[in-house]
């Protein structure tokens, strides 16, 4: 075989990889929900999360997401994954618009918002980002604002094309919103079946704030609930793959993260389902005032 021939070869699997990318793109649009941001961008409203994800395997895993179908993926800082995050973007054939990319700014750069975030572009090999956030408000610090007046002017600037919060409450939004007159695009959550925020997410509705959910599967604490059991034995699916849809049905951008290529792949199957009213009346009573796992944004100071 020659040299000519060998070239000709890889030239043509590349060509038909991207091909099948494509191919597979265009499917996962019609089958996959997307949700408009109030600024008019576009985010695929399932994503895949890294939390906890060893750096050393996340190139490995978010490879694994992006073949599956998943679109958006979802990074921080503090994660200490995001080279990894962007060696797989890096490996993938896919077009950069293709995919829709979130990182995080962490709690001690809020006063220099902009060279973290040019770091954080730095780890993931990236030109721009599709979102970024604010990790956590840390109010005993009392620096969010000036971080959000930096994250607007990232977004002037076109290295951010939407910007928004994570972990933020009523109070916190309005203080930034009243500061600089600019509506978050996302506000990150803890949501779940076990504690959903209805108070929150309405005002959300009411402003144009699109929820996004963290720990959406509860850490795994719902797994074993009966009621969910009972709806994911009458589906056909998994209890995870019910949360996952009721998140969807509500309206939310839902990020469950996965180590797993089985569970990965089961994560992103829940197109096929249908919750009914009486399936959403047994998840609505599931929820807790005391259903937090994670820190509360009120008193958290790490």
């Amino acid at each position: 075989m020659s040299i000519a021939s060998v070239s000709y070869d890889a030239d043509l699997h590349t060509e038909i990889s991207r091909g099948l990318n494509l191919l597979f793109t265009i499917l996962f649009m019609f089958t996959q929900p997307n949700i408009t941001l109030n600024d008019g961008n576009v985010i695929p409203q399932l994503g895949f999360g890294v939390w906890q994800v060893p750096s050393s395997d996340t190139a490995e895993v978010v490879g694994t997401a992006i073949s599956t179908g998943y679109r958006s993926i979802d990074t921080a800082a503090i994660y200490g994954n995001e080279v990894g995050v962007g060696t797989a973007i890096a490996a993938n054939s896919l077009r950069r618009t293709e995919l829709f990319i979130t990182t995080k700014l962490w709690n001690d750069r809020h006063t220099t918002a902009h060279r973290a975030f040019d770091e954080s572009l730095k780890r993931l090999k990236l030109d721009y980002l599709d979102l970024y956030l604010i990790h956590w408000p840390k109010p005993r610090q009392n620096a969010y604002i000036e971080a959000w007046k930096a994250l607007v002017k990232l977004k002037e600037e076109g290295k951010a094309k939407s910007i928004g919060v994570s972990n933020f409450t009523v109070s916190h939004l309005k203080r930034i919103v009243d500061a600089t007159g600019v509506v978050p695009s996302v506000n990150q959550i803890e949501l779940h079946p076990g504690f959903q925020q209805e108070e929150l997410t309405a005002y959300h509705a009411e402003h144009g704030i699109i929820t996004e959910s963290w720990s959406p599967l509860g850490q795994g604490t719902l797994l074993e609930s009966a009621s969910l059991k009972a709806l994911g034995q009458k589906h056909g699916k998994t209890p995870a793959q019910v949360i996952i849809r009721w998140h969807l049905d509500r309206g939310y951008i839902v990020i469950p993260k996965s180590v797993t290529p089985s569970r990965i792949r089961e994560n992103f199957d829940v197109f096929d389902l249908s919750l009914d009213a009486d399936d959403l009346a047994k998840i609505a009573a599931l929820d807790r005032k005391d259903g937090r796992i994670g820190p509360d944004p009120q008193t958290a100071d790490f």
